[in-house]
């Protein structure tokens, strides 16, 4: 293409001084500092959310505790914890069988319901022995009168038991009640997990290997009803159950108070048979078998762990994993 100012095209990209002679200006050191390169990348335990620097945070965290606990044995009292709680509703268990286990067991109980003119056998005659022995009150009432308080839908065969609502503890009290006796907080929490049998399970497998409790979230899970206080054979009245109006703020309380919380996992990055936190304050937390633990509370946790098991299983029922973590953590503190 011709120029039509007469002038000579310039090369694409070339750059005219104004004066013969003049020095170009430089870029006055704008790229010095990515020359220099990058700073030194921080230790391991100075990055907060590397395991060595969650390692550092939590004995930190135990440090102060030791302090704070060994200059008083009294409890200190906080602000912000949330209240005692009961569950909402009275539970009825139906069936002899039901009905005759929650009274061997020793499940809390108000009223026994006996239907008029009942067909007595063995059961029904356990039942009777068992509810005159400890005390609750027997009422005989019509057949219908059980079928509606049952649910026409209810198999009763004439007996049903009245539950009372569980009375629920405080997560940090129970922590604080084990400091107090010079004891290692030993507790379960439960992440997303419905089944009673498994929350029973939990809390037999913690009062049988030295544990001081159990947390179960207000919402999105299963609480202390009949069938989980049957599955705990009994256990349940003397391992106390917290409720946790949100988990993971109940786990940040607790880390606060110098707790380590130990999340199960299969994919964790700290194998059960290499742990190093056994002989400290734990919290363990236990997700459900189908979605594991929470975003929220995987974050929360010091550490991820993983029991190792055979290729062949693809994962352990959750009360199982929990029975297998404090077995260990129990054998681990014996040794020390």
């Amino acid at each position: 293409m011709k120029n039509v100012s007469g002038s000579k095209k310039g090369r694409p990209g070339a750059v005219r001084s104004g004066r013969k002679g003049n020095k170009q200006v430089g870029s006055g050191g704008q790229g010095a500092q990515a020359l220099e390169g990058r700073k030194p990348t921080p230790k391991a335990e100075d990055r907060p959310y590397h395991p060595a620097g969650k390692r550092k945070a939590a004995k930190e965290r135990l440090d102060a505790a030791r302090g704070r606990h060994g200059a008083s044995s009294a409890p200190q009292q906080r602000t912000g914890r949330p209240p005692q709680r009961k569950s909402d509703d009275s539970e009825l268990v139906t069936g002899r069988n039901s009905v005759l286990e929650a009274l061997r067991t020793k499940t809390p109980s108000t009223t026994l319901y006996i239907a008029a003119r009942i067909e007595v056998d063995d059961r029904v005659k356990e039942i009777l022995a068992l509810a005159n022995h400890r005390g609750v009150p027997i009422m005989e009432i019509m057949r219908p009168e059980l079928d509606r308080i049952t649910g026409h839908d209810s198999v009763h065969q004439g007996v049903a038991l009245k539950v009372p609502a569980y009375e629920y503890a405080v997560a940090e009290d129970i922590a604080e009640r084990a400091f107090s006796r010079d004891q290692v907080p030993l507790m379960v929490a439960l992440d997303g997990i419905t089944d009673p049998r498994n929350l029973g399970a939990i809390i037999r497998s913690t009062a049988a290997f030295g544990g001081h409790g159990v947390i179960v979230p207000q919402r999105r899970s299963v609480g202390v009803t009949a069938s989980a206080w049957k599955t705990s054979a009994g256990a349940a009245a003397r391992t106390p159950v917290a409720m946790a109006p949100n988990l993971t703020q109940t786990l940040k309380s607790l880390k606060s108070m110098g707790l380590f919380v130990l999340g199960l996992d299969g994919d964790g990055d700290v194998e059960l048979d290499a742990l190093e936190l056994a002989d400290r304050p734990i919290v363990i937390v236990v997700g459900s078998e189908g979605k594991g633990l929470s975003r929220l509370v995987t974050e929360t946790c010091d550490a991820i762990v993983s029991i190792p098991i055979s290729s062949a299983t693809e994962s352990l029922n959750a009360g199982i994993a929990a029975s297998v973590t404090l077995w260990e953590v129990a054998r681990r503190r014996r040794a020390e």
